[in-house]
């Protein structure tokens, strides 16, 4: 790739799936989710994940991940998210909301990358 724009890169996973609502379990997932932003930032691109918007709207509203609330945050903030994104990269585990995101992505013609080694890294030109 030898474009000056970074693309703009969903970071989708497990975040609630398979947590049983336990706090300490989806923090590790989304420090798992957190731990694929380094890498995709080091091929030049801009990383995202959707729970960095969904859970300050959440809070906005005085709810959390396992409030009711939550399903109707979650999933939409992604999906408008992905409005804007270049590119999807999936990481391994079960989750409803992350195959929601690729979906997505394949509908809008976007990329779904199953790897960081997928990602295509960013060379922007010289400056003159």
């Amino acid at each position: 790739m030898t474009d000056d724009k970074p693309m703009l890169i969903l970071i989708a996973g497990p975040y609630r799936s398979g947590t049983d609502g336990d706090p300490q379990a989806m923090a590790a997932n989304l420090a798992r989710l957190e731990g694929a932003a380094w890498p995709v930032f080091a091929a030049g691109h801009l990383p995202v994940i959707g729970e960095w918007i969904a859970l300050p709207v959440l809070h906005s509203a005085g709810a959390g991940p396992t409030d009711p609330l939550a399903d109707q945050v979650l999933y939409p903030a992604a999906a408008r998210l992905l409005a804007h994104c270049d590119a999807v990269l999936r990481l391994p585990g079960e989750s409803a909301g992350a195959d929601q995101d690729v979906a997505i992505a394949r509908r809008r013609g976007l990329p779904v990358y199953d790897d960081v080694a997928q990602i295509p890294p960013r060379t922007p030109r010289e400056a003159a």
